[in-house]
Parts: C-alpha cells; structure tokens; sequence
C-alpha cells in the first residue's frame, strides 16, 4: 500500500517539474477561494464555502498524515509545526462549519498563503549556490 506522502509527491511531480510549487499552487488555490468568498460575504455561496473547507482540509490532511509518519524525511521540528498547523486549520475549519463568519477565514487564508511564499523561495543551498 502507498503511504499519502508518496503517492502526493507522484502527483506532484506529474503536475509541475517541483513538488514545492504544486504545494504552493494547491495552497494559493485554496487561499484564493477563501478571499473570494471573505470579499462577497453578504451574497456568499454556503455551499462554495462548505467546498472550499473541505478542499484546504483536505490538503492540510495530507500534510499531517505525512508529517506524523516517522520515515517522514522532514526534521522533527518542522513535522511538528506542520502538525500543529494542522490542528489549527481543522479547528478553524470546524468553528467556521457551527458559526460563519467572514472574519474566520483571515487565518486560513493568511496560513496558506505564507506557507506558499516559503515553498516558492529557493532553499538556502540553493539561493547561495552551494
């Protein structure tokens, strides 16, 4: 059976040439349906709301799933701040299901846009050219 995070990085490295830019994408997909949704609140789609809840979930479950697996490549820390996002967004994403309001999406829609900026910045080995 393939664990999650292989059978994501397959994906990935199917859809674009760097796996840190299908993150990304994926990431920026998801804030950007939030900030359409947080920008028309008033005559805001519940059911658009509701897909795109469970289009960040399930990206962020992929993400902990793989970072909870111990062969996980990752440092530890990293794993656990993932996690710990994780948590977060699944909380967040609860809180918005049982009370909506516009101002919950700030979060969701901040997460995953910073965490896209880092994806798309080169590793420092990289940038430095070492």
């Amino acid at each position: 059976m393939q664990r999650p995070h292989d059978a994501y990085n397959q994906t990935a490295k199917m859809v674009v040439a760097d796996p840190r830019e299908f993150d990304a994408s994926i990431l920026l997909k998801a804030a950007s349906r939030f900030q359409r949704l947080r920008d028309n609140w008033e005559d805001g789609d519940r059911k658009e709301l509701a897909e795109a809840l469970l289009y960040n979930r399930k990206i962020w479950t992929v993400y902990a799933t793989s970072a909870a697996e111990l062969d996980h490549p990752l440092p530890r820390e990293i794993k656990q701040n993932i996690a710990n996002l994780a948590i977060f967004i699944f909380n967040r994403t609860l809180e918005i299901q049982v009370k909506p309001e516009a101002r919950l999406l700030d979060a969701l829609i901040n997460i995953n846009r910073q965490i896209a900026a880092g994806l798309l910045q080169k590793p420092l080995a990289m940038a430095t050219g070492g």
